[in-house]
């Protein structure tokens, strides 16, 4: 039996660089982890600063049509969402390494290795180089003028007479948000790496574990945090879509394709990781059948061996005799192992996956079926005409 492991001296955490670190030395980072105000302030402060200029400049009521609801979305749901996931999964994730250790997941001989992992990682989100080489890519994709409408390039927008505010627009505020894109990015594969790393130590996975997880259950739980995210991805790709139908560039039935890629899309980001696992949780399970079956043969052996073969004592009470019980429980117990995954995705994930990718799309509906219209239907349905 492998005893519980230490605590790993060093807290696994994705959450730092030198936007974090600027985050906490103007107070924008509240308690170590909480970066939304951070998020608050590089998104709504914009979307303000945007409309002071615009009203500055008398042009403000051009500012709220549906033309260019994408801006809007970006910068007053996208990059706060951003900060959200960030703050909301970083103790999550933390969680979840403390509790592989602590509950003898990953045995003291694996130990070192997983030290070397988490501090490795540690030293890779505290550098300066990523964060440098994501701000380069989003200036270089400003300066060529990259035709990537939604990461926010605007069919709107003419350079010849673009407005100040248009000019901050798309020159400031689209580099801000794809930075913080692209940053979002390393921290994927980050989290990638050292879920791949981990699943490669000798792990002790169990296969009675009632999560039918081998006890990796909770590494379900850190994915459903990501679901702000996947509504921010949601929100990028319908925004721009949105803007394409008011436009006239894009048609309402080019959607559903559009709608299937982002579901993929969100499933290779935020599912495909967990897939790193399902060589040993194969191998558990395999394990368990044999063990628990082996456990089985006896038990059940010995139970009819003395209560159907006659050779039980007569005195001895059928009623309430802790045998049954036993049987019972062991036949849970096989039940369990059997229906160990192996892929620690669940119900509850995908639910939560697909609902937080398909939510933000629904207001598209409305350019195919105009409120009205929905509201025409609702009612002779109900009137019975």
């Amino acid at each position: 039996m492998h005893p519980v492991a230490r605590e790993s001296p060093v807290d696994f955490s994705l959450l730092g660089g030198p936007l974090c670190g600027l985050g906490r030395r103007l107070g924008l980072v509240r308690g170590g982890s909480n970066t939304v105000l951070l998020g608050l302030t590089l998104g709504v402060g914009q979307w303000l600063v945007l409309v002071m200029l615009a009203a500055i400049e008398g042009n403000a009521h051009s500012l709220f049509t549906l033309r260019l609801i994408a801006g809007h979305a970006r910068l007053l749901l996208v990059i706060p969402l951003f900060f959200l996931c960030e703050s909301w999964i970083n103790p999550r994730m933390t969680a979840f390494v403390r509790k592989i250790v602590q509950t003898g997941i990953v045995p003291p001989s694996a130990m070192p290795a997983l030290d070397a992992e988490v501090a490795r990682i540690s030293r890779w989100k505290d550098a300066w180089w990523p964060e440098a080489v994501c701000l380069l890519a989003a200036v270089l994709m400003a300066v060529t003028g990259s035709t990537l409408q939604s990461l926010g390039d605007s069919g709107v927008y003419d350079p010849k007479r673009a407005t100040l505010d248009a000019i901050v627009y798309f020159k400031v505020s689209l580099t801000i948000l794809r930075f913080l894109l692209f940053r979002w990015a390393w921290k994927l594969a980050l989290w990638g790496w050292f879920l791949w790393r981990v699943s490669r130590l000798d792990l002790h996975l169990l296969p009675g574990h009632p999560d039918r997880d081998g006890g990796l259950g909770s590494l379900e739980g850190v994915h459903e945090r990501f679901s702000p995210l996947v509504v921010a991805i949601s929100v990028l790709q319908c925004s721009a879509m949105a803007e394409g139908f008011s436009l006239g560039t894009f048609a309402v039935s080019d959607a559903y394709d559009l709608i299937v890629l982002v579901l993929l899309m969100d499933a290779a980001l935020f599912l495909g990781p967990l897939l790193v696992f399902t060589d040993k949780l194969w191998a558990s399970r395999t394990y368990g059948m044999s063990g628990y079956s082996s456990l089985a043969a006896r038990y059940v052996a010995e139970f009819e061996a003395k209560w159907t073969s006659g050779r039980s004592p007569e005195d001895a009470p059928l009623l309430g005799t802790a045998d049954l019980q036993s049987l019972a429980d062991l036949g849970n117990s096989f039940s369990v192992v059997r229906a160990m995954r192996w892929v620690t995705v669940g119900p509850r994930l995908l639910t939560t996956m697909t609902v937080a990718a398909l939510v933000p799309f629904a207001p598209l509906t409305l350019f195919k079926y105009p409120l009205a219209e929905l509201a025409q239907k609702l009612i002779k349905h109900i009137v019975g005409l």
